[in-house]
């Protein structure tokens, strides 16, 4: 130990000026030694549970579910909101739920959202409880969620040049607004500044994409005020980055957060994700135990985890003063690749991880996020065989600690991980590796910060600061020896499993002698010290006093779908009228998890990002349909994505050299096998297996839509795939090198130019029996998913532009398969107009068309096609680039769907051309659906257009377009005129006329005729510009 010291002090005299470091006095003392900037490296002992305070409490049992041989979710679930209505004890604390001992099957969630709830089993190891959770959803079985309702309010800006890392204390320009008590983010953006000193503009060649943007990040650190003294205001955590308001000004920033819960426990059980058996790399189950977000002061302790895809225990970044200890987590299942087993995750603050125990994990010990701010500590946690790196999985992480670490197998990184994982770039800063071993220790320190690693064992790497290598150091926990020095005792037991005494290099025989019979005893590992916490800890499991929930049968839901959409007339209906709005498509490709592309999130139903729900992540079903609803859109236009991870979107069509995927992740239809390597180093799909999450989100999504009369546009396949860029193919599920098929399609590719794919004729070749049959079932698998959805339309592909023998395929599939299979979707015909008229003129195919969609064709401003040929391997754009594509008008808008309402009167025409969303009116009037009108809230407004027809004497040219139903309601869109007249001769009673903006839907005017004689409407403004008259009579 002398030794050590002397080396901890000089190290101390050569680096006092430097950089800040952690020195011990002549007593044995710990002291952080700042630099001459004042930066200290912060005290980590503020992480976990009310700040490590205060030991977790056992908590009174208030409700006992016993043993239940059906499926538990309502039962647990009901003890739960019991416990959740009753009131807080003095402590904040209402009760916990007790579970028996056996096996509680969980098909869907255990939701706790309210505050002083903890969920307690009675064992975690054998003969306890064990929550399976089953089905094929991919929620966390337990998630607790508070209310993401945080507002912010004053804001404060800092009146010092710098603030030094590790400081309590901030100096505010003003400070009348606040006060002790109060909850503040102190947010820093990353700007280009700070960018440019970093080096992360880009990773060199073609990477400037995925480079750092600024607004890209901000550090927010969440902080309570805890005194204010003139203008300046003390924390209660200190902060994991330096303030340099000219580097990256900061500001303080007041929030309200009354839906943040806390005094939240799950604890004392076994929570276990049923899976395929049949595929060693199954997802289609669950991906997480436990999911923690919009919490603070919580704890989950005494748990093990078994076969969770994505991880055992994930904390989102609205969660903070957690504490998750005593866990074990095995036997993981899924694929082998990034977002999965990131088995103990945090993007949250001041999170404490210890005495966790994973197996063949991926990122086992992992913070994520975007600038993600400390403290956030891994204490005493192994890492056994993992597949990837323990540290940060996010950009500019700071404030983590891995302190007794062990990761058996792998590395722990903070670096520059560069474009890996999309640009992450410098992963940690100001964080610490200590005690701490692995197959590999990356230690590098970024411009702007540092990092330290203080008496480790590894394979080393970096330009980070190091300190006693391949020496043990005293005290073995840095967490704990900062914590008793800020409170003066621990008010826990640290429980750091004892490594014995160090023996010398140099024993005498005595000492060889007995060091020597020590070593035939088993030595106790971290995972059997684990496993014994239940004797160090035991957990009350009394419930003599609790109100007992016997099994609670779950609600069942009604498979009948709400509302009813129906073609009346060759019009879309539902009983609230005829539909509108505009439609929107999805994102094709692009995506990104950083905050400010999360923020211009568009919808979409099956995209994937572990653990993350909201839009711009995995979708909230409902919030999409009320997305729908609050835009005014009337349908959403939904195909697979031209690749399932984002790294493809550099348009590489090189094998992966890894299965380090980037989210979010586009799912497809086809399930994976767990067997072989695809192209993005993942399995291999299966064409006659089917990914149940996908399927199952464009299901529910169609059942919500329906009871809000909103259209679903199920595009079976995406032809984007099969033409252009080479990398559009190279990922694809239906390439050979990517399943296990046999398609009878080319490999490798037939890279035209090492470049360009023109396989769309040999994919849609049926004379091809194999894979005919192969999209056969797809196409069946496409039309039994929505057998009861009269509000999904069918179409063939996005951008279809093949020939007309897959089409007629098509349509014969989808009449076969209706003939002996009821089914309320709805068949559209989308294509090129040549081929679009062949199916229309064979009327045994037509027969099966409901709708046709002017799409891929329109009548150009001076009268002539735009009619690309179907068939002949180009894309919809590469068309473009070949022919005069002429303007869209509203007469020739008119035109086109007039033609087809006049020629095919039994069938709803829609229009999705290019620019269909700036004629809405000229589709309407001609008769067509779907049209994308403004909101127009007109009472009986949509009711009365479901009724109405064209006027026969009418056509594109005309200065006014009529629809009308005689004597009740009529529609006028006066292009060029302001003035037209109506024959209420034969009709008696009154009627109002409402002068609608046909730009935004809003009434200008309104007025009342009456009936039994011809009336002038004269529009109320003077020029003649478009304007809409709606009559009604009252």
């Amino acid at each position: 130990m002398e030794t050590l010291l002397l080396l901890f002090l000089v190290t101390a005299l050569n680096a006092q000026n430097n950089f800040p470091t952690i020195t011990k006095d002549k007593a044995g003392k710990l002291i952080r030694t700042k630099d001459n900037s004042g930066n200290e490296i912060p005290d980590f002992s503020f992480a976990g549970y009310r700040a490590a305070q205060y030991a977790i409490p056992t908590i009174t049992v208030k409700a006992f579910v016993p043993a239940i041989s059906g499926d538990a979710t309502s039962t647990i679930q009901a003890a739960v909101d019991y416990v959740a209505s009753l009131k807080a004890d003095a402590n904040g604390f209402r009760g916990a739920v007790l579970l028996d001992k056996g096996i509680f099957k969980v098909s869907g969630v255990i939701n706790i959202k309210a505050n002083g709830i903890v969920l307690r089993g009675s064992g975690a190891g054998n003969n306890g409880t064990v929550i399976l959770g089953t089905g094929t959803n991919r929620e966390a079985i337990v998630n607790i969620s508070g209310i993401n309702n945080r507002v912010l309010k004053d804001k404060f800006q800092l009146a010092e040049e710098f603030t030094a890392l590790g400081a309590t204390t901030l100096a505010l320009k003003n400070t009348p607004n606040i006060k002790k008590g109060d909850r503040i983010l102190v947010n820093t953006p990353i700007n280009q500044q700070w960018i440019d000193k970093l080096g992360m503009v880009d990773f060199g060649a073609e990477t400037g994409w995925v480079g750092w943007k600024k607004d890209d990040f901000v550090i927010r650190a969440d902080r309570e005020v805890t005194q204010v003294q003139a203008n300046k205001i003390t924390i209660d955590a200190p902060l994991t980055n330096a303030l340099n308001e000219k580097l990256a000004p900061s500001e303080v920033v007041i929030y309200n957060w009354a839906g943040r819960i806390n005094n939240i426990g799950v604890e004392n059980l076994t929570l276990k994700s049923d899976f395929d058996t049949t595929n060693p790399k199954d997802e289609q189950h669950r991906w997480h135990g436990i999911s923690i977000q919009n919490t603070e002061d919580a704890w989950v302790r005494q748990v093990n985890f078994e076969q969770f895809a994505g991880g055992a225990v994930s904390i989102l970044k609205s969660a903070k003063r957690i504490t998750v200890e005593d866990c074990i987590s095995l036997n993981p299942i899924s694929e082998i690749a990034a977002f999965r087993r990131n088995t103990f995750y945090t993007e949250g603050q001041q999170t404490l991880f210890q005495r966790c125990y994973s197996e063949y994990g991926y990122n086992d010990f992992a913070v994520g996020g975007y600038a993600t701010a400390g403290p956030n500590v891994f204490l005493q946690c192994q890492s056994y065989l993992p597949y990837s790196f323990s540290g940060s999985i996010g950009s500019w992480a700071t404030g983590i600690l891995f302190d007794v670490v062990l990761i058996d197998g792998n590395a722990i990184s903070f670096k520059n991980k560069e474009q890996d994982a999309r640009g992450l770039g410098w992963n940690a800063a100001n964080s610490v590796i200590w005690e701490s071993s692995a197959s590999k220790i990356e230690n590098y320190s970024p411009p702007t910060a540092d990092n330290w690693a203080f008496g480790v064992w590894a394979q080393w790497a970096g330009n980070g600061h190091w300190a006693d290598v391949n020496n043990h150091i005293s005290p073995r926990s840095l967490y704990y020896a900062l914590l008793e020095q800020r409170l003066g005792k621990l008010p826990m037991q640290a429980q750091i499993l004892d490594l014995g005494t160090e023996p010398s290099s140099s024993p005498t025989i005595e000492q060889a002698r007995i060091l020597t019979a020590e070593s035939y005893k088993k030595q106790t590992t971290l995972k059997e010290w684990i496993s014994q916490a239940a004797t160090r800890n035991p957990i009350a499991v009394n419930s003599s006093k609790a109100k007992v929930f016997d099994e609670v049968k779950a609600e069942i839901k009604s498979t009948e779908v709400a509302s009813k959409i129906t073609i009346k007339n060759g019009l879309l209906i539902s009983d609230k009228g005829l539909l509108a709005g505009e439609t929107i498509d999805i994102p094709w490709w692009r995506g990104s998890l950083r905050d400010s592309d999360v923020s211009k999130g568009r919808p979409h139903v099956t995209r994937f990002v572990p653990g993350h729900y909201g839009l711009g992540y995995t979708d909230n079903l409902s919030e999409t349909v009320q997305f729908l609803v609050d835009n005014n859109k009337v349908a959403l236009d939904h195909n697979y994505g031209l690749w399932y991870e984002q790294r493809m979107a550099d348009h590489e069509r090189i094998r992966r050299l890894d299965a380090d995927v980037w989210a979010p992740f586009y799912e497809q239809p086809f399930d994976r096998t767990g067997q072989g390597t695809a192209w993005d180093h993942l399995s291999k799909y299966d064409l006659t297996r089917f990914n149940t999450w996908y399927w199952d989100r464009l299901k529910t999504f169609a059942d919500l839509a329906a009871q809000q009369n909103k259209i679903l546009m199920n595009e079976q396949y995406f032809q984007h795939n099969i033409l252009e860029a080479g990398a559009h193919w190279a990922s694809s599920p239906w390439r050979p090198a990517n399943n296990i098929n046999n398609t009878g399609l080319p490999e490798p590719p037939p890279y035209m130019g090492d470049k360009r794919i023109f396989i769309a004729e040999q994919f849609y070749d049926v004379k091809n029996e194999n894979i005919k049959k192969l999209h056969q079932g797809f196409i069946e698998k496409s039309l039994e998913n929505f057998k009861d959805n009269a509000n999904v339309l069918q179409f063939t592909s996005a951008e279809y532009t093949g020939p007309l023998s897959f089409m007629q395929f098509w349509i014969d599939v989808v009449a076969n398969y209706k003939k002996t299979h009821q089914n309320e979707s709805k068949i559209a015909l989308s294509a090129t107009k040549d081929v679009q008229d062949a199916i229309l003129n064979d009327a045994a195919r037509a027969a099966t068309v409901d709708v046709i969609d002017i799409r891929y064709w329109y009548y150009k401003d001076d009268g002539s096609l735009y009619a690309p040929q179907g068939g002949v391997n180009l894309a919809p754009r590469q068309h473009a680039r070949q022919m005069k594509v002429g303007k869209e008008t509203d007469e020739q808008t008119y035109r086109a769907v007039r033609e087809y309402r006049d020629k095919y009167a039994d069938k709803a025409v829609i229009y999705n051309t290019p620019g269909a969303n700036r004629f809405g009116w000229s589709v309407l009037m001609a008769g067509g659906s779907l049209p994308a009108l403004p909101k127009i809230s007109v009472a009986g407004f949509y009711e009365s257009l479901a009724n109405m027809k064209t006027a026969q004497d009418e056509n594109y040219n005309s200065a006014v377009w009529t629809l009308k139903d005689d004597g009740k309601a009529y529609l006028f869109y006066l292009s060029k005129a302001n003035k037209t007249t109506v024959d209420l001769s034969k009709y008696a009673g009154t009627y109002e006329v409402f002068w609608i903006n046909p730009e935004n839907g809003n009434v200008i005017s309104k007025e009342t005729i009456q009936g039994k004689t011809i009336v002038t409407l004269t529009a109320p403004q003077a020029k003649e510009t478009k304007i809409v008259a709606y009559l009604k009579k009252k």
